[in-house]
């Protein structure tokens, strides 16, 4: 098997970035195209509440700046010298968003990472990666930090 285009979704985090490390070592092993995704969670619309100082178009604007200059950065450092790869930073529900970027790129393959929450936590946060798995239609591969 191969794998043409891999889609790998980020938060930034130390697992995250644990996750890509697997990503990239497939992608430059089967020269696949690397499409990577943030997702900016939507904010919890503040439009109704009387907020004076605070323009939420304004805020939506600047929280996506910044998760572009993350990126970026991101992708200077951990992608040196490899060209074939595309980033995404897109608001929404994230595991929506994933499994859309992933059809619409064409990829073979979702690498992601996960927290590995368990009881209280999992109920209360849910998980991204139960979600990306359980609907998506393509291989997702899931990766969970050593502890």
């Amino acid at each position: 098997m191969t794998f043409k285009t891999i889609l790998f979704a980020t938060d930034f985090s130390e697992n995250s970035e644990y996750a890509f490390e697997y990503a990239f070592a497939l992608a430059k092993k089967f020269n696949s195209r690397l499409a990577l995704i943030h997702v900016i969670n939507e904010p919890v619309d503040l439009r109704g509440f009387y907020v004076p100082h605070i323009s939420f178009d304004k805020l939506e604007e600047e929280i996506e700046q910044g998760a572009w200059k993350v990126m970026e950065k991101f992708c200077k450092t951990k992608l040196v010298d490899y060209e074939n790869h595309d980033c995404y930073v897109v608001p929404g529900i994230p595991y929506d968003e994933i499994i859309k970027k992933a059809t619409e790129v064409g990829a073979s393959l979702i690498v992601m990472g996960t927290h590995g929450r368990t009881g209280f936590d999992h109920v209360l946060f849910g998980s991204t990666a139960e979600k990306v798995v359980r609907k998506s239609p393509m291989p997702v591969m899931t990766i969970r930090i050593e502890e």
